[in-house]
């Protein structure tokens, strides 16, 4: 049986509380949390994994809780850091540093990492989330960016344009036989 993997970017957060691990979600993130689990009660997940962000966590917790299951925190699924201290990086500058970051994926502010550190870490626990949960339905509470990296590592199409036009919260199914991708499909309903 080959591996699913529901990649489920976080609901809408509001950047003026807390700090990147410790934000939740707005009215409308957990209205649509509460969407996701309506859209993925029948779909018989296996397991859930998330970032260990509040945000991500949050978006997929009543799914997980509506299926009896637990959402079990992988560290190394956290967003890219883009600056330290877990600081919220403001988004009026937030696109220009990303399109900076891709254009020189060795590139990071203080405190921060690049997308090749980025990459090389999330890229290493998602190839073992495939292994150990070979043949499992998984979704995974995750971030754009960090998301479009591991999606773009199986496939060149998943790129900078792709992670800008995805939304919060976003849905993505991908289908794996053993490390090979598939096929993919959007399946949120904006």
């Amino acid at each position: 049986m080959n591996t699913l993997i529901y990649f489920v970017r976080h609901g809408e957060s509001p950047k003026t509380e807390g700090n990147e691990r410790t934000r939740g979600l707005t009215d409308k993130g957990l209205s649509d949390a509460r969407n996701i689990t309506e859209l993925l009660k029948n779909e018989r997940i296996d397991i859930f994994i998330s970032s260990p962000y509040r945000r991500a966590i949050l978006t997929i917790e009543d799914a997980a809780m509506a299926e009896n299951k637990e959402v079990i925190v992988f560290e190394d699924l956290r967003e890219l850091v883009f600056i330290g201290g877990d600081k919220i990086y403001p988004d009026s500058g937030l696109h220009s540093l990303v399109t900076r970051m891709y254009s020189n994926q060795d590139f990071y502010l203080p405190g921060g990492e690049s997308i090749t550190c980025c990459l090389d870490r999330a890229v290493t626990v998602f190839r073992s989330i495939l292994t150990k949960y070979k043949g499992k339905k998984i979704v995974i509470g995750t971030h754009g960016l960090i998301m479009t990296l591991i999606m773009g590592y199986y496939d060149p199409q998943f790129n900078l344009e792709f992670l800008m036009k995805t939304s919060k919260p976003d849905i993505y199914r991908m289908e794996f036989k053993d490390e090979i991708l598939l096929e993919m499909k959007r399946i949120w309903k904006d």
